[in-house]
């Protein structure tokens, strides 16, 4: 099945059945028809194996989502593709890349992978997708100098380690994890989003080298207190959600601070509302599920307090 947005070739692709297991259901077998296309989407296709792409001169992308695949395999020849989508497969092992020197997207989300390696050739990979595995180690990726992106979110990680060499880094995933401590981190300087939500961790620190973080996502922690931010003045987006915190503090320096989650936590004083009078940029703010929030009075006394607020929990302010 060729894509068919404007800008793609109109290449089409002929699935023929595979009938070798007559005791599973019918797959499908890849056919290329224009090996001139720049682009191919061989999305939900039953695909059970990466074969007969040899003519594929100028490939580019390559999208192979929602299919039965489990070996990265028979690529060698594509050196001029750029992206590669492989999510949503059965693929347990990283391997057989080593061709795709050009390629700056990877994505393997949502596979049973549960190693990080073979990935010493793709030295023009920007964007690196492995979330929805099975890793437990952050290893083999400080050698990417031009990665931008890294998604590990939603595997058994317990570490954050081995990110020394990723200078270019500007995004980071690692939410849904089992990380209990926040460190190794003050070589990413670079660094603007940083997601650790649904992890374990108790406290906010080793922050002081992310002097470019933009977006800081905490949510559904251990957390007890708002703290280590101090060197974060960029922070636009702060989100302490689902957490164990009693008072807002150590924010008013985050004079960038446009939107802030803070719900579900243990907020029970009013005067620490008073603290969020320095954050004139502050547009929303999610404060429900708070004790606070029981207050027949909360919305008012928060746009009182807070006359610039657009936005008060789900509703906008009027």
């Amino acid at each position: 099945m060729a894509s068919s947005e404007d800008n793609k070739s109109e290449a089409s692709v002929n699935m023929e059945n595979e009938n070798d297991n007559a005791e599973t259901e019918d797959t499908e077998k890849i056919m290329i028809i224009d090996p001139e296309t720049e682009e191919l989407d061989f999305n939900h296709s039953r695909l059970t194996k990466l074969e007969n792409l040899e003519p594929l001169t100028k490939i580019k992308k390559l999208c192979f989502t929602w299919n039965l695949i489990k070996k990265i395999e028979n690529l060698d020849t594509l050196q001029t593709l750029v992206e590669l989508e492989l999510r949503d497969n059965q693929i347990t092992v990283i391997e057989n890349l080593d061709a795709l020197k050009n390629l700056q997207s990877l994505d393997l989300s949502f596979n049973r992978i549960k190693k990080i390696e073979n990935l010493d050739n793709l030295v023009s990979l920007q964007k690196l997708f492995i979330s929805s595995n099975r890793i437990t180690k952050i290893e083999n990726v400080a050698h990417l100098k031009n990665l931008t992106m890294l998604e590990l979110g939603d595997n058994k990680i317990r570490e954050i380690e081995n990110l020394d060499g990723l200078d270019n880094l500007t995004s980071l995933f690692l939410g849904k994890n089992k990380i209990s401590k926040i460190r190794n981190l003050e070589n990413l300087k670079n660094l603007t989003l940083l997601i650790l939500q649904c992890n374990r961790i108790v406290c906010i620190e080793n922050l002081t080298e992310l002097v470019k973080l933009e977006q800081l996502y905490l949510s559904e922690n251990g957390l007890t207190q708002i703290e280590g931010l101090e060197n974060c003045t960029k922070i636009s987006t702060l989100d302490l959600a689902q957490n164990k915190i009693k008072k807002i503090s150590n924010i008013q320096h985050l004079t960038e601070l446009e939107e802030f989650w803070i719900n579900n936590n243990e907020i029970e004083d009013w005067s620490t509302i008073d603290i969020l009078t320095s954050n004139k940029k502050l547009a929303t703010i999610y404060l429900e599920h708070n004790p606070i929030a029981k207050d027949a009075n909360y919305r008012r006394k928060i746009k009182l307090a807070l006359p610039w607020l657009t936005q008060l929990d789900a509703t906008l302010c009027r």
